[in-house]
């Protein structure tokens, strides 16, 4: 797998869940030694967790949104330092 050096603090949402399926797909099929699927197995939590973290902020952005007298989006505030 390519991707697998890959440091996935600096994926985005799309690439860290395209590779993730990748993993999925691989292991499904059931013909990756064991140590090669343990390998894979970890690098696929860390990308679910890379997901979920960036999903989580994403959610906090939207909530964020402040609505102007019309009900219209106005702009946004800053989220609290995690």
């Amino acid at each position: 797998m390519s991707d697998a050096s890959t440091d996935i603090s600096e994926l985005t949402f799309e690439d860290a869940l395209r590779q993730l399926e990748t993993i999925v797909r691989e292991l499904e099929q059931g013909n990756v030694p064991l140590e090669r699927s343990i390998e894979m197995y970890e690098r696929g939590d860390a990308l679910r967790k890379r997901c979920d973290t960036l999903l989580k902020s994403a959610e906090a952005k939207v909530e964020k949104i402040q609505l102007g007298q019309d009900g219209n989006a106005r702009g946004t505030t800053e989220l609290d330092p995690q």
